[in-house]
């Protein structure tokens, strides 16, 4: 029996249970858990903004200690410290043999089958990891080892909000030296972009939040500007850039107004990256003219447009040189009866990670 936070109902509450695990397959691993970053993606899972069978075990972005391994499992052994990968690939399809394996069409699931038994209900596992629990079985694809040297609570964060954040900046925008680096929305995932674009050597990093109290934050991750979010916001960016706009702006919120503005802010030639996971029935508006006369690129970026296997050990290695800052992400640490004030508090906008410690 292992402690699960439990989401009977999109909308619901969670509540703390004793769950049995599925049985070890072959190719499975078993991992104790020592921490879980919150996520606005678990979020969306919690509300309903994005499908998920309930009743299930959120959490996606866990580190923990291999405690178990199947008899034909090759990449983790017993006493390994390994981060969760939630989106293994194949290796097989078009996109992983293209070198995209972040659009894999053919995913293998980090857990198959039902997750865990409650009291003879089936539970599913939110992305086939099922971190908001002491422990978690999933396919030996959907970890990642790192060295014992890396702390395992902030490990956590490499798993989803730092991948993706420093991803968006430095893979999928390809931000270069010099260049100027927009980020919108200050949680985990945008504090870790605001430390990609210092990774990437950005002359200056302007971050935007509609919090005021985000700014220190911000600026121990590597930001040069700070400034709240509003309608004027393209014009405050164009007034800090001699009148071009950033070289690169990085929406992560998922909201038409801010992508617009993301969009808006961004010089003629530039590249404006959304992160967010927005809502379907969210629009954004674009002028037939201004897609010709401004040249801008915009895409959508998923996990970063990284590859979790070689991604996290180089990660891994700016931690270990001092140029990745894993605290500085963190400002509050719960246990699991503390998730449902943790999305209150995203959903207030307030801090940056919450970490889920077990």
């Amino acid at each position: 029996m292992v402690a699960a936070a439990v989401l009977d109902a999109q909308g619901g509450h969670h509540e703390v249970r004793d769950v049995t695990l599925r049985e070890l397959g072959s190719h499975d691993v078993r991992v104790q858990l020592a921490a879980a970053g919150v996520c606005h993606s678990d979020l969306s899972l919690a509300s309903g903004a994005l499908a998920q069978p309930v009743p299930a075990i959120l959490g996606h972005e866990g580190s923990g200690t291999v405690v178990a391994v199947g008899d034909a499992v090759t990449t983790a052994s017993v006493g390994d410290h390994v981060v969760l990968n939630w989106a293994p690939a194949c290796r097989g399809c078009w996109f992983c043999l293209a070198g995209e394996p972040w659009l894999c069409e053919r995913p293998p699931s980090a857990s198959t089958g039902p997750h865990a038994i409650c009291d003879g209900t089936e539970i599913a596992a939110a992305l086939g990891t099922g971190a908001f629990a002491t422990e978690t079985v999933v396919e030996q694809r959907a970890v990642v080892p790192i060295g014992d040297d890396v702390p395992l609570e902030t490990a956590a964060l490499l798993g989803c909000a730092v991948l993706t954040g420093v991803g968006a900046v430095r893979r999928t925008a390809r931000a270069q030296p010099g260049e100027s680096v927009l980020v919108l929305g200050l949680g985990g995932i945008g504090l870790s972009a605001v430390q990609g674009a210092r990774l990437a050597g950005a002359a200056q990093v302007i971050a935007v939040d509609i919090a005021a109290d985000k700014e220190p934050l911000a600026r121990a991750c590597g930001a040069t500007e700070f400034r709240l979010g509003g309608d004027d916001l393209a014009k405050q960016v164009r007034e800090l850039t001699d009148g071009r706009g950033v070289d690169v702006a990085v929406e992560c919120i998922g909201r038409g107004a801010t992508i617009r503005q993301a969009w808006s802010a961004t010089r003629r030639g530039g590249r404006a990256v959304v992160v967010g996971v927005g809502r379907r029935e969210d629009r954004v508006e674009f002028g037939a003219l201004e897609l010709f006369h401004f040249a801008r690129s915009l895409s959508g970026c998923v996990y970063g447009s990284s590859d979790p296997d070689g991604d996290v050990p180089e990660l891994v290695d700016h931690w270990r040189a001092g140029r990745l800052d894993l605290d500085a992400l963190v400002t509050h640490r719960i246990g699991l009866d503390g998730i449902d004030e943790a999305f209150a508090r995203m959903q207030r906008g307030e801090g940056g990670r919450t970490l889920v410690v077990l």
